[in-house]
């Protein structure tokens, strides 16, 4: 796909690529230095630490290089983001009044003016010493030309020859407005030329320090990546990557785009794999086919070729950066989202220990003293939130990954289009239950997570508290769209039950046959394309419903979830 990647122009009349003049939005609530420290405690502050000692000295040269060129990937981050939010930063940094103290504190932690926890509204006044800040956040983010709408986007993209079409519609590459008011391709490479030049320059010294020979090469393939565009090499690189030091660094996730979800967003972890729990993952890949093979779905959907080839990566973080340090912290990932290496080698899964450890401990303990039945809460476990998170991840790469739109080959990405990240990830969480009770049902996770009663009601009633920690964010990105979409399933089949109060509990003979059913929707959808039936999904259950808002009432004490101090990073950087 090289013959895409350089920049591509094309033309559409202005007249029909903007907006006619809006009517004026209403003005955002303008937060105080008092309410900005309200709205900060949301997030729990914990230390993040990572051992080190085993490091070899070219290892630890190495990390401390990527740290350096994590830091590039937060600048890079804040221009995807928003247009102005450079100019805002350093505008926030030049403000040394308490309020001005306290807007740069959650400007960094939310990498923009909009409140993520609060449906992406700014907490910032309209306009900001001449900076106009919109008073929600952009749906294209700074993806597309400013004021360029979605139907005049649809219709050049839809004119374009197909490979044009697609490299339009690409991860890699922005659109944006030439003089004439016509729109036009431009990739990365070309459109963050010199921060991505100086991070190649990084990644290549900390090829240069380490002595593992599959660090070296994946840092020096990405470097060349950066610059050229073409992301696949250094893609196939990183799933092969067995190296003390883990690292992700690039743009992966497609979240901040909320017009199509087409643009890729730059990301940054910098952690040290955990081998010890690593080892214990290895029995998954086992049985990553027959999860296949078992999906609730018309088997000539399903993939005969899923194999155990997917590595499966247990590490604890040192750094993050970009979109890996915004607002709610990821507890593990599914990657690279290139159907292309998705369709050969699966995916690979990488689980953040540390982080997820910690939001156990400070979020889902004390909101399940909440939201369950007395009963219930010594059910909570942390190894059935850590095993299916997991099985989220490995669910990911489970299932229909290539469709067929109107007789042309296509994706469920590009089928489902705005719908698609809330659809997935919801899918992924229910097939990741499905999954697991599946195994439990034939004695696979004896040895993990145990089997029977006992430990299907640690399983399902860990996963009802953790429904409301997700929730507890607000509807404002997928997970949690997706999560609602779960929640109220599961509450209309009776697998769930509300009490009235705010509490809820599992009906544990109805729980595994209504997931079943969920999961068959959820892949029947992505395996059609079908868009009308992933919106009429969306429309009904993407709600919050009086009796959850009973349990959500009672959970404003507790944080929404982590800001972690990268302490093992600072004392690194130090030396």
């Amino acid at each position: 796909m090289k013959n895409l990647l350089a920049p591509i122009l094309f033309a559409l009349g202005a007249s029909a690529a903007y907006a006619a003049e809006p009517a004026a939005a209403p003005a955002p609530h303008v937060a105080s230095a008092t309410e900005l420290h309200g709205m900060a405690k949301r997030y729990a502050p914990v230390d993040l630490t990572a051992d080190i000692s085993s490091l070899s000295a070219g290892d630890r040269a190495a990390i401390v290089k990527l740290i350096e060129a994590a830091k590039i990937v937060d600048t890079l981050q804040l221009r995807q983001r928003w247009a102005g939010n450079e100019a805002l930063w350093a505008a926030l940094k030049k403000d040394k009044s308490a309020l001005g103290k306290a807007r740069l504190d959650y400007f960094w932690l939310n990498k923009g003016p909009w409140s993520i926890l609060d449906d992406h509204m700014s907490f910032m006044p309209a306009d900001f010493k001449g900076i106009k800040i919109p008073a929600k956040k952009p749906e294209g983010a700074n993806f597309y030309p400013a004021g360029a709408t979605k139907p005049a986007l649809e219709a050049w993209m839809n004119a374009l020859p197909p490979k044009d079409k697609e490299a339009a519609q690409w991860f890699f590459t922005t659109i944006r407005s030439q003089p004439d008011g016509s729109f036009k391709t431009v990739t990365y490479a070309d459109e963050y030329k010199v921060e991505l030049t100086r991070l190649a320059q990084l990644l290549r010294e900390a090829a240069a320090a380490t002595d593992n020979a599959s660090l070296k090469k994946f840092l020096t393939l990405r470097a060349d990546a950066f610059l050229s565009n073409d992301y696949l090499a250094s893609d196939f690189a990183w799933m092969d990557l067995d190296a003390p030091v883990d690292i992700t660094i690039g743009p992966y996730e497609t979240y901040n785009d909320e017009l199509f979800g087409y643009k890729a967003a730059f990301e940054a972890y910098v952690s040290i794999r955990d081998q010890k729990e690593t080892s214990k993952l290895d029995f998954f890949s086992q049985h990553m086919q027959e999860l296949e093979d078992n999906l609730p779905l018309d088997a000539k959907y399903r993939n005969p070729k899923v194999g155990a080839l997917a590595p499966m990566v247990v590490v604890n973080q040192v750094y993050g950066a970009g979109d890996g340090n915004m607002g709610v912290q990821t507890a593990a990932y599914n990657l690279p989202n290139d159907e292309r290496i998705i369709s050969q080698r699966g995916s690979k899964r990488v689980m953040l220990k540390n982080i997820q450890e910690a939001k156990f401990k400070s979020t889902l303990t004390p909101i399940a003293k909440l939201v369950l039945r007395q009963d219930a809460q010594a059910d909570l476990d942390f190894d059935s939130f850590f095993t299916h998170i997991l099985a989220h991840e490995i669910t990911h790469g489970l299932g229909p990954h290539l469709t067929n739109n109107d007789g042309k080959p296509s994706t469920p990405r590009q089928d489902l289009k705005d719908t698609y990240s809330t659809i997935e990830e919801a899918k992924a969480d229910i097939a990741g239950l499905w999954a697991l009770g599946y195994m439990m049902d034939k004695g696979q996770l004896k040895d993990t997570l145990g089997q029977g009663a006992s430990a299907e009601r640690k399983l399902y009633n860990t996963f009802l508290a953790s429904a409301f920690r997700t929730l507890h964010f607000g509807l404002t990105d997928s997970h949690a769209r997706g999560m609602a979409i779960q929640l109220n399933y599961l509450l209309d089949k009776g697998a769930f039950v509300s009490h009235g109060d705010g509490t809820f509990s599992t009906d544990f003979g109805k729980i595994k046959q209504a997931v079943t059913d969920l999961n068959r929707e959820f892949l029947t959808i992505e395996a059609t394309g079908d868009y009308q039936r992933a919106q009429a999904m969306m429309a009904r259950y993407v709600v919050i419903r009086p009796d959850v808002q009973k349990g959500l009432d009672k959970m404003k004490a507790v944080p929404n979830d982590i800001r972690p101090a990268f302490s093992t990073a600072a004392q690194l950087l130090k030396k």
